[in-house]
């Protein structure tokens, strides 16, 4: 069970209706900047032997091993030695990203940390990350923001084939870690992408969407965001249709 890296932060009783808080990471709460891609790129090329096209792929919203099957299934490489080399090439990668991301800090979103205190300091709300990074890219990019010690556990984009699956991953690890139940109507999925809204349907989560990342804010009302934010900026709309 993946958490025991954050710290222990009991749900106290509350009048208000309890919420689970499923935030994305990547276009929803910082970006990494060109370093972090050109880290993914070179250890794909050093493993595999052939570039990654990262420039003309959509990267939001998917998984880790599923970005590095798509890219190099696009690049001609054989399905069966994707599968043998993936452990290698994403180990090398985050050694990249690591070496990255401390000459490199990641850049937060607009509004993103008085958001988090916000919600952080409901007594009724769990925050926890919900990405389709691995457990160390997600850690590692966190804690470069300042941000890992900000969630209660996280669901991490090794854990299930699709990104629609996560869901019910967070719904059994918040039961674990806090030892109540969540309804999939008690929590909200966070996100920036077609991917996040699909997730949080899937469980029958409110979906709050944020135009912060590539996808534009029509498509994501199109795709069944609940709530569409330009960015966190507004403190007040936010954590409205977060809480709300």
């Amino acid at each position: 069970m993946r958490t025991l890296e954050w710290p222990a932060m009991p749900v106290a009783s509350s009048p208000s209706e309890p919420r689970l808080l499923l935030f994305d990471i990547d276009g929803t709460l910082l970006s990494s900047g060109p370093r972090a891609r050109a880290a993914f790129a070179s250890a794909l090329e050093d493993v595999f032997g052939v570039p990654p096209a990262v420039e003309t792929y959509a990267f939001e919203g998917k998984l880790d091993p599923v970005i590095v099957a798509e890219l190099m299934g696009e690049a001609g490489v054989d399905a069966g030695v994707v599968r043998r080399d993936l452990p290698r090439a994403l180990a090398l990668y985050l050694d990249r990203l690591e070496e990255a991301l401390a000459s490199e800090r990641p850049r937060l979103k607009p509004g993103v940390e008085p958001l988090l205190d916000a919600v952080g300091g409901a007594r009724h709300a769990v925050p926890a990350v919900l990405t389709g990074n691995v457990e160390r890219g997600a850690r590692l990019k966190l804690s470069a923001a300042g941000l890992w010690q900000r969630f209660r556990f996280g669901v991490f984009g090794d854990e299930a084939e699709r990104r629609e699956e996560l869901g019910a991953v967070a719904l059994e690890r918040v039961r674990q870690a806090t030892g109540r139940a969540f309804a999939g109507a008690e929590c909200v999925v966070v996100g920036d992408s077609r991917q996040d809204v699909a997730c949080g349907k899937a469980i029958g989560a409110r979906v709050v969407s944020v135009a912060t990342g590539r996808t534009a804010p029509e498509a994501l009302r199109a795709a069944g965001a609940d709530v569409v934010l330009r960015d966190f900026s507004d403190l007040e709309a936010a954590v409205k249709a977060i809480l709300g």
